[in-house]
C-alpha cells in the first residue's frame, strides 16, 4: 500500500498538520490509540514487527510531545501522526470492521511511513537506549 493516491491518508496528512504542533492533541491521539490497538488480533500479524513499529511509532510521538526528543525533522513526526490518525480513523481505504483484512490498509500505511522514516527511527531509538542508560 502506497501513501501516494490515497484520499483517506491525504486526509490523515491534513489533520496531523493541525496535530503536530500542539502537545494537547498529540497526547489526545496516543490515548486514542491504545483501545485501537487493543482491537486488533496480533496473532494474525506475528512474526512481521507491525506491532513493534506502532509502538514505536507512539514511543516516539510521546517524548517528542513532552519535549524530551526534538531532533527529529518535522516532516517526520508529520508523516508519524498521520499514520496513527489514519489507523484510529474509522474512514480509510478498506474498514476495519471487515474480518481478516480489515486493518490491511493500516498496516500497508503504516509500513510505507516506517520505510519512508527508518533513518529518523533509529536515532530516536539510540537516543532512547542512552536515556534507558542513564
Amino acid at each position: 500500500m502506497s501513501i501516494n493516491n490515497n484520499v483517506f491518508f491525504d486526509m490523515a496528512l491534513n489533520a496531523a498538520s493541525r496535530t503536530v504542533g500542539k502537545k494537547g492533541r498529540l497526547f489526545l491521539l496516543m490515548s486514542r490509540l491504545g483501545p485501537k490497538l487493543q482491537k486488533v488480533n496480533w496473532a494474525n500479524f506475528k512474526g512481521t514487527g507491525i506491532k513493534e513499529r506502532f509502538f514505536l511509532f507512539g514511543r516516539l510521538l510521546k517524548a517528542f510531545a513532552k519535549g524530551e526528543y526534538t531532533s527529529i525533522p518535522w516532516k517526520t513526526v508529520l508523516l508519524i501522526t498521520a499514520a496513527l490518525i489514519y489507523f484510529i480513523s474509522p474512514l480509510d481505504l478498506i474498514p476495519d470492521w471487515l474480518i481478516a483484512v480489515g486493518f490491511t490498509d493500516d498496516f500497508g500505511i503504516l509500513m510505507s511511513v516506517y520505510v519512508s522514516v527508518q533513518h529518523e527511527l533509529e536515532k530516536f531509538l539510540t537516543w532512547e537506549k542512552s536515556q534507558l542508560a542513564s
